[in-house]
Order: C-alpha cells, then sequence, then structure tokens
C-alpha cells in the first residue's frame, strides 16, 4: 500500500464520514413515516366514529371504504418511507445488527441500491393502486364511454399486477 500525504488522508477521512449526512434522511424519513402510520390509524378511528349518523339511518358504507381505503394509503406511503430509512442506513451507515440475530429473511435487508429502488417502485405501484381504487369508488359515472374508460383502467391495472408479481416469481 502506497504511503499518503497527510491532505489526501484528511479529505478522504472527511470524504468517508460525510456519508453520516445520510442519517438525517434516515431520521426524517422515520419521522414521516410514525406521522403517516399516525394518521391512517386516525383516518381509520374518525371514519368508523363517523359510521353510524346521527337519528337512527342507514350507515354509510361507501364513506367506511372510502376512509379505509385511505387510510391504507397512508400505511403504504409509511412504508415506502420505512423501507427507504433502512435501505439507505444499511447502504451507507451500517447493517442492522439486531435484524440479523433472527436468522429468518428480513424483509426490510437491502443490499444495493437497484434492490432498494426495486422494493420501492413495487410498494409505490401498490400505492398508486389504492389510490386508483379510492378514484373509482368515487367518481361518478354517467355515460356508456366513461364505464368502457373505466373498465380499460381496470384492465391496465390488472396487467400491469400481473406482470409485477411475475417479475417477483423470477427473481
Amino acid at each position: 500500500m502506497k504511503k499518503q500525504n497527510p491532505l489526501e488522508q484528511i479529505f478522504e477521512a472527511f470524504l468517508w464520514k460525510s456519508r453520516l449526512v445520510i442519517l438525517l434522511a434516515v431520521i426524517f424519513s422515520l419521522v414521516g413515516s410514525f406521522a403517516l402510520f399516525f394518521s391512517g390509524s386516525f383516518e381509520i378511528y374518525h371514519t368508523v366514529r363517523h359510521l353510524f349518523p346521527e337519528g337512527g339511518s342507514e350507515p354509510d358504507y361507501a364513506k367506511l371504504l372510502i376512509g379505509i381505503i385511505g387510510a391504507i394509503d397512508l400505511y403504504l406511503i409509511g412504508i415506502v418511507l420505512l423501507i427507504f430509512a433502512f435501505g439507505i442506513y444499511e447502504l451507507f451507515i451500517s447493517k442492522i445488527d439486531i435484524a440479523r440475530q433472527d436468522n429468518h429473511h428480513n424483509i426490510l435487508e437491502i443490499a444495493s441500491l437497484d434492490e432498494l429502488k426495486n422494493k420501492l417502485i413495487k410498494v409505490i405501484i401498490m400505492v398508486l393502486i389504492v389510490s386508483f381504487f379510492k378514484a373509482v369508488l368515487t367518481t361518478p359515472y354517467h355515460t356508456p364511454l366513461e364505464m368502457l374508460y373505466f373498465g380499460l383502467a381496470i384492465l391496465c391495472v390488472a396487467t400491469c399486477t400481473f406482470f409485477i408479481h411475475k417479475i417477483d416469481k423470477e427473481e
């Protein structure tokens, strides 16, 4: 190994330690994830609490479904942030030792940036599917052409989901 001059050693040490700025992204991704989990839980609580209107009238199950789907959307985005936080921590800072004590496959274990990207893409696609489902439930349809567009959109979502599962099986 060749001898480095002192300036080069100092710069390389600084460069290596600068990766710790990633901790900001990890911490705030966790904060955002927790906030989304709490918001999703509040959404379900609020929806169920208002399920039975005063006066004993029929409960609005469409609002219940829309509220729960909205909460699922929040949970999924929280999962995206959680996966991102674990992934960048393991890639740039350190492996999470406590996660390896179980000897079970850890879903949040990330080995490369490509693996992190692929996991995030899959969850983001699920968020989009849930958001689409929520939009479908809240959109009124008046003409046969709108119903045709609705059917084509469902076909596109189903086709994308099929290909995602096919890719998962190949990995």
